[in-house]
Order: structure tokens, then C-alpha cells, then sequence
């Protein structure tokens, strides 16, 4: 009875240890195929390369290795008088590359080689030699690695002058993998020469670039299991959910939680004081306000309780002297006036007769433009009046009668007011506050078929002004 018993506690005590193996082993297997699904998914389970076909430029370097006199590469590697990169054949070639293995590629290629090379002197019929290579690339990673050095050994046979020669290219090479469909490959060969007769050993150097040429694998597309529906409630219909729908009654838009927005603006009516009219949220949803009215919006207003134009950024026309005439109307921007003359002084009517007069008193010599002396004491009055007041300006006005022809008269009245003008000036006046012109004999004021006339119209006149 006791053994009995012994022997069932043992046959229990095995199950619950089979059991717990199961279940290890089964977490096991699901954690190593969710990491298996992850390496696929993210290219850690690379594959060989595919087709790929392009081209390359090329040197050939059929002196170095003759001038040392190298029998192998480590006699090459050992030398110093390496030829010079001016020196070298260069050419292009034509290339197929194609992965058989993770990390072995085969590739062929013809090189067409602009040279005149031919070994024993012989000479080349042509300026160039045809050569036809196939070789295998042993690649130090797996081709999904963006950089990737390997070893290069192969066959080829070329024609140098009158006849072909085989030979073995050794070398190594740096592969630049962009994405998979293009490559960039960089290569140094050493060529031993199978016919020493008819090819030197020679040094290959090559830059070649590639697309690829398979056809794209696309993935399958994953399985979708549908989910069960539940029942939802959506009263207004716009797709969203009454329990999460801040305007359960009114059709609106999920990403204003069900609400409308019948503006457009981003702001939901709800929120929006202006619910019609496209504004901005800083702005409670309504347009950028216009305080003045004036149509330039607040923003962009300088003064935007006053009614203004755009040029002054929304602002009124200024008045710097405050005359009451704006500075666009204002003949005398910066000294106040009235109204009626442009913005500008009215000069005192004593001072106007005082200049008449002394205009009345300019004389110069008979026909020409030297002033008398007996004008300077007048012209001296009218330099005081001008610096009693440095705000007046002087139009300096010249006119003649009609004898002689208006070819003489009109530059003799230039003459004779650039002559005040000058004396003025000699008189400390300032130059801007002075301007002269000549009317010849087209501004009469007096008859000039009398003698009397003709004086008064040889006159210089004098206008003051601000």
C-alpha cells in the first residue's frame, strides 16, 4: 500500500514538471518568431544582390611595374618610382554584376582602353585595346550594409597591338550601396599577365557606378482580421459618437469633437463670436478689427483710432507746421501759413514795397549785363530784408524791351538777373534762398512803341517768398 502510494505522488510530481517545460518552451518559440518578424521587417535577414548593369572610367598603369622591374605585386607595393597619373591609358568600361550568395558577386565587363600599348615595341594598329573580363567579389559583409569592402580575383584576355594575351586581375574594392538600386564601386587591380610574351603585368584602377535592373519585391500585404462593430449612438450623424460629441444635435466635423465650423476658419462655431465670418483665433474667430474705419486693419495701423491712408501706414497726412495744410498740399512744409497761400507766409506788404523800390533802383551798363554802382545801395536793402527774415526766398526776375532781336534780348535778361543773383550771394546770401530766370522781351509792361516804355519794360524784377 505504501509503495503504491509513493509510486502516484512520483507520476504526479513528472506531469507538473513536463507541463512547466511546455509552457517555457512555447514562450520560447512566439518570443524568437516576434524577433525573427522584427530582423525581416527592418533588413537584418539580407539577400543577395540583384542584376545589375553600368559603367565605369578607368586607368591603366602598364609602366610602374616595368619601371621597378616587379616580377609580383610585393615587388610593386616595395618600389618607389611609381609613373605619374599624367602618364597613365585611360579608358571606360561596360558592367554586370550579379549576387550568387550573400556575399559573393560575379561580374563581367569589356573595357575599352585608349592606348598604344604593345608589348616589344611592335606598336598598336589602333589608338585603343578591347579587353573582356569576368571575375568574383568576396565581400567582407552582407550586401545591406551601406559600405562594403571585398577581395577581387578573375580572368581576362585583351588584344595590345597585333595580338591577344590573356591575364589574371587580383585586387581589392570598396562597394557604396544606395538603397539597393544604385552602387558605386571602387576598385585597384593588380593584373598578372598569363603571356609574358606579348602583355606586361600592369596596375587597374577603376570608378564604376551601376543601377539595378530586378524587379522590385513588394511585400505581401499583411492579413486584416475584422474587428467586431458596436453598436454606436450618433444622433446628428456626422460620424461622430454622442457620447463624445460636444454638439450631439448638430452635424459637425471630428476634429472639432463633432461641433460645426460653417466659416472655415478653424474655430468651431461654438467658440466662434464671428460664426459667418473667417477670422482668427486671437481675435475670438472674428476678422482683424479696422478701429478707424479707414480700411487698413489694426494690425498693420500706426493709428488705428484715426482715419488715415495707406501710404502713412494708416495714418492721416501729415501737417509738420500745423498750419492746417497738409504737408502733401503744403508749399512751406515746415514754416505755418494760411490756407490761401498754398500753406505758405503771406509776406508783409511793407516789406514787398520796400524790395519794389529797390528794384526800381538796379541799373546796369547799355547793353549788357554789368551792374551799376549806384544799384548796390538798393541791392544792399534787400540783403537786410533777407537776413531780417531767413525763412524768404527771391525770384530774380530779367526783362527787356523790344529793340534788337530776341536771340540777343532773351540771354542779356538771363544775364542781368544771374547778375543780382551774384551780387546777393557775394553778400553772404544763402544760394537756396535765391533763384534767377530772364524773360527777354515776352513779359512787357509799358508800351515799347514809346520811349518811356521801353525803359520801364528794361527793368529787374524782385519777388519775395517763403
Amino acid at each position: 500500500m505504501f509503495y503504491w502510494q509513493e509510486y502516484h505522488e512520483r507520476i504526479i510530481l513528472e506531469k507538473q514538471i513536463l507541463n512547466r517545460m511546455k509552457k517555457r518552451l512555447l514562450a520560447f518559440s512566439l518570443v524568437s518568431l516576434v524577433f525573427a518578424h522584427q530582423a525581416d521587417a527592418q533588413g537584418f535577414l539580407s539577400k543577395k544582390k540583384g542584376s545589375l548593369i553600368g559603367f565605369s572610367m578607368n586607368a591603366t598603369d602598364f609602366k610602374t611595374p616595368n619601371a621597378i622591374k616587379a616580377t609580383s605585386l610585393s615587388d610593386v607595393l616595395k618600389g618607389s618610382d611609381w609613373s605619374k597619373f599624367s602618364n597613365k591609358d585611360f579608358g571606360i568600361s561596360l558592367m554586370y554584376w550579379k549576387g550568387l550568395t550573400n556575399k559573393i558577386d560575379l561580374s563581367a565587363r569589356y573595357n575599352a582602353l585608349f592606348t598604344d600599348y604593345a608589348k616589344n615595341g611592335e606598336g598598336n594598329k589602333h589608338s585603343y585595346s578591347n579587353e573582356f573580363e569576368a571575375a568574383l567579389h568576396a565581400r567582407a559583409l552582407k550586401d545591406d550594409h551601406t559600405l562594403n569592402p571585398f577581395l577581387t580575383a578573375g580572368i581576362g584576355i585583351g588584344d595590345y597591338g597585333r595580338k591577344w594575351a590573356p591575364y589574371a586581375p587580383l585586387g581589392v574594392g570598396l562597394q557604396l550601396n544606395l538603397s539597393s538600386i544604385t552602387y558605386i564601386f571602387l576598385q585597384a587591380h593588380y593584373r598578372v599577365s598569363l603571356n609574358k610574351s606579348n602583355l606586361d603585368d600592369n596596375l587597374f584602377y577603376s570608378l564604376g557606378f551601376t543601377e539595378s535592373i530586378s524587379s522590385p519585391k513588394t511585400p505581401p500585404p499583411p492579413k486584416v482580421v475584422p474587428l467586431p462593430v458596436a453598436e454606436r449612438k450618433d444622433r446628428d450623424e456626422d460620424g461622430v459618437e454622442d457620447s463624445v460629441d460636444a454638439c450631439p444635435d448638430v452635424k459637425g466635423l471630428p476634429q472639432f469633437n463633432g461641433c460645426p465650423d460653417t466659416d472655415g476658419d478653424g474655430i468651431p462655431d461654438k467658440d466662434d463670436k464671428c460664426p459667418t465670418t473667417k477670422g482668427l483665433a486671437k481675435y475670438n474667430g472674428c476678422p482683424i478689427p479696422d478701429t478707424d474705419g479707414d480700411g487698413i486693419n489694426d494690425e498693420e495701423d500706426k493709428c488705428p483710432t484715426v482715419p488715415g491712408v495707406p501710404r502713412y501706414q494708416g495714418c492721416p497726412v501729415p501737417d509738420s507746421d500745423g498750419d492746417g495744410v497738409n504737408d502733401e498740399e503744403d508749399k512751406c512744409p515746415n514754416l505755418p501759413g494760411v490756407k490761401e497761400n498754398h500753406g505758405c507766409p503771406i509776406v508783409k506788404e511793407e516789406v514787398v514795397k520796400k524790395v519794389n523800390v529797390a528794384a526800381g533802383n538796379i541799373f546796369f551798363a547799355t547793353g549788357n549785363a554789368k551792374l551799376l554802382p549806384k544799384s548796390f545801395k538798393s541791392l544792399n536793402e534787400v540783403v537786410n530784408i533777407l537776413n531780417a527774415d531767413r525763412d524768404l526766398k527771391l525770384d530774380i526776375e530779367g526783362h527787356t524791351d523790344n529793340t534788337g532781336s530776341a536771340k540777343t534780348n532773351q540771354p542779356l535778361s538771363e544775364k542781368r538777373a544771374k547778375a543780382v543773383l551774384d551780387y546777393l550771394k557775394s553778400k553772404r546770401v544763402d544760394e537756396n534762398r535765391l533763384q534767377s530766370a530772364g524773360f527777354g522781351p515776352d513779359r512787357p509792361i509799358a508800351d515799347n512803341k514809346t520811349a518811356k516804355g521801353r525803359t520801364l519794360n528794361r527793368r529787374v524784377e524782385l519777388k519775395l517768398k517763403y
